[in-house]
């Protein structure tokens, strides 16, 4: 089994669930002609059928559309679309806007579809997650559903991570991806960046110094290991401190001037904390040595 197919099918377990939470399912008797019962599978006319107006992605593979429309027309819709149950004879999309306009090219009349009742909160909520499960999302994409599931259905990060099946530091590590420079993450869409290089240089907090780093992945080929090690070499640097230097009273420097001019030889005093320290006197040959002793004496 490949990582995509791995994918796919744990996060497909993760909207089914909430498909079928018995919380949200809101179920009816029947509609006014006494078919088509909230949280079963009807056949339903296609023209009375709308798009979901929450729908994120914008645009379709009009090729992979035409196949599967050739798909459906030898085989039929085999799995429903999910709607909402508007009114009487009125639906709208909840789940499946790929596999409904390729019914509408293979000219199907009815499709099967999985009926719902939900508000206008649950149906952003489950665009944006079958948005999440589609294979040829790239990170940034992810991480910007994350986020508006975040702020326009008010879920918290644990919240999050529940309604779509990941960890939560999944969730954290995409969602942090949108700190990132502008050309960091268009890198990271053209996919001439990886996620795990961009996790990396996302763990520096320092704009100029994300931006450097990712200069140095491109020039020089460097591996995640290497970055890791870059950014926690980064991060050490910035978190050592500077050692405090103690002054030095101004009475120390006066005895350093009065002894270097007495002996006629470089002094240095090494003053510390607590009046501790210590006098280097420098020479340069036995001679010098001799007469600065001479001249202590």
């Amino acid at each position: 089994m490949t990582n995509t197919k791995k994918r796919s099918s744990v996060i497909g377990r993760g909207l089914s669930s909430l498909l079928e939470s018995p919380e949200t399912d809101i179920t009816t008797k029947s509609d006014l002609m006494g078919k088509y019962v909230a949280g079963s599978v009807a056949d339903i006319s296609v023209s009375q059928i709308e798009a979901n107006p929450f729908q994120p992605r914008d645009q379709f593979d009009e090729i992979a559309l035409e196949e599967l429309a050739e798909s459906i027309k030898l085989h039929g819709l085999i799995q429903p679309v999910t709607l909402r149950k508007l009114g009487f004879d009125k639906y709208q999309l909840i789940t499946g806007e790929r596999r409904f306009r390729a019914a509408q090219i293979a000219g199907l009349k009815e499709i099967p579809a999985y009926i719902r009742i939900a508000d206008d909160e649950q149906m952003l909520e489950w665009a944006l997650i079958e948005n999440i499960h589609r294979e040829d999302l790239n990170p940034i994409d992810i991480a910007m559903s994350y986020q508006r599931l975040v702020d326009e259905c008010k879920l918290t990060q644990v919240e999050l991570s529940q309604k779509v099946n990941s960890k939560r530091s999944t969730v954290t590590n995409y969602l942090r991806l949108l700190k990132l420079p502008d050309l960091v993450q268009k890198a990271l869409k053209d996919e001439k960046l990886s996620m795990g290089h961009a996790r990396a240089i996302a763990g520096i907090e320092e704009h100029d110094r994300q931006i450097r780093i990712f200069n140095l992945i491109l020039e020089k080929d460097l591996s995640v290991r290497e970055v890791e090690k870059l950014t926690k070499e980064t991060a050490q640097e910035k978190t050592k401190k500077p050692k405090s230097k103690t002054e030095v009273p101004y009475k120390i420097v006066e005895i350093k001037k009065i002894l270097s001019d007495r002996i006629q030889a470089p002094v240095d005093i090494k003053y510390r904390n607590k009046g501790k320290g210590s006098i280097v006197i420098s020479f340069k040959s036995d001679d010098e040595l001799n007469k600065i002793i001479a001249r202590l004496k």
